[in-house]
């Protein structure tokens, strides 16, 4: 079955015009697919003769609300989304002040391995299709029926391990006639692989980098992250460099504070030494404990932070949300795996 969703403008004028349809269709079909139309029956500015030949050969990705969780205490929303072929992935809904930012996946599970992370227990299933990273931001916007202003592709999954998708997804959901949302308003995370991040740098895009550092040195960042194995501490910040010389995009350095582990003087002495010289931020993380790992929240945040700007280092607290309802990445689709659930709990259930 043809997947629509997934195609840029031009390409569905190349497959319409093989249904022996005018270009101006595929902008018809183009606007219904994002505006979440979840039947070909929706679409009817189509002659009925070609809404019946789409059933016949085009999917039509509408993800299911397997299960959804809303914090009493910020209002976040957490969705785990049941796809067609009875995977589940997960988005979240944050909303601040400067408008609503929705956190999609990339993969359904996780290769990487990270050891603080949920998302990746039981290790990746496969990569999401571009239509089914953009289906996050659409249904959430249609079930919250609030506006998307920003977007973090900090989900399950690693989105340069998945970067041709990852990539058409940024351009779709990037379109005027669709979303709408710009590069600057969307940024992508990574663990640090390296050749994916030149192969990112050359292309240019406006968009905001955040690289999961976690850790100053290979001894501690080789524990947490196996991916830190192949490639070390010097040569990622060796890619950060040359990012932001082909960009000018500061990078976002996403550091998870880990009691005993990455949280002592020395430590964030050796960050600041790490990153002097080069233009970003870092970003503190409170960890969120994962009931199968033994690694625990640091209690040193707030002096981490200091000793960081002492540096002269620009460090924040990234603000928790939703903590009431397993906003941690991969841990409402961990729970839903161990639990066995097919049942979805009212709105609101933690």
């Amino acid at each position: 079955m043809t997947d629509l969703k997934s195609m840029l403008p031009e390409e569905l004028e190349d497959y319409l015009k093989e249904l022996g349809q005018p270009k101006f269709r595929a902008m018809q079909v183009f606007r219904w697919l994002h505006q979440g139309a979840e039947s070909f029956d929706e679409m009817t500015d189509l002659p009925k003769a070609l809404r019946e030949k789409l059933k016949e050969q085009c999917m039509l990705t509408v993800p299911q609300v397997e299960r959804k969780q809303v914090s009493r205490m910020d209002g976040t929303v957490k969705y785990l989304w049941r796809l067609w072929d009875g995977n589940c992935v997960e988005t979240v809904l944050m909303r601040y002040k400067h408008g609503n930012t929705v956190c999609v996946s990339s993969q359904v599970g996780c290769n990487m391995g990270c050891a603080f992370c949920a998302s990746t227990l039981g290790g990746k299933v496969r990569d999401l299709a571009p239509g089914e990273i953009l289906d996050q931001v659409i249904f959430t916007r249609k079930d919250s029926g609030e506006a998307v202003s920003n977007i973090v592709m900090m989900g399950i999954g690693e989105p340069l391990d998945n970067f041709d998708h990852v990539l058409r997804f940024l351009t779709l959901v990037n379109h005027p006639e669709g979303a709408n949302i710009g590069m600057r308003h969307i940024s992508v995370s990574t663990c640090g692989l390296v050749e994916k991040i030149d192969k990112l740098a050359r292309l240019g895009l406006q968009l905001t980098l955040s690289v999961s550092l976690h850790a100053p040195d290979d001894s501690v960042r080789s524990r947490l992250m196996p991916v830190n194995r192949a490639v070390g501490v010097e040569t990622l910040m060796d890619a950060c460099r040359r990012y932001f010389e082909t960009t000018g995009r500061r990078i976002s350095y996403e550091y998870a504070m880990i009691d005993g582990v990455n949280d002592s003087d020395e430590q964030a002495d050796r960050l600041a030494k790490l990153l002097r010289g080069q233009p970003g931020h870092v970003n503190l993380i409170p960890l969120n404990e994962v009931a199968e790992s033994p690694l625990k929240p640091s209690r040193r945040v707030r002096q981490f932070q200091q000793r960081l700007e002492g540096h002269g280092v620009t460090a924040t607290v990234r603000r928790r949300l939703g903590s009431d309802i397993d906003a941690a990445c991969g841990q409402l689709r961990r729970r839903r795996i161990v639990e066995g659930e097919t049942q979805i709990p009212e709105e609101g259930s933690n």
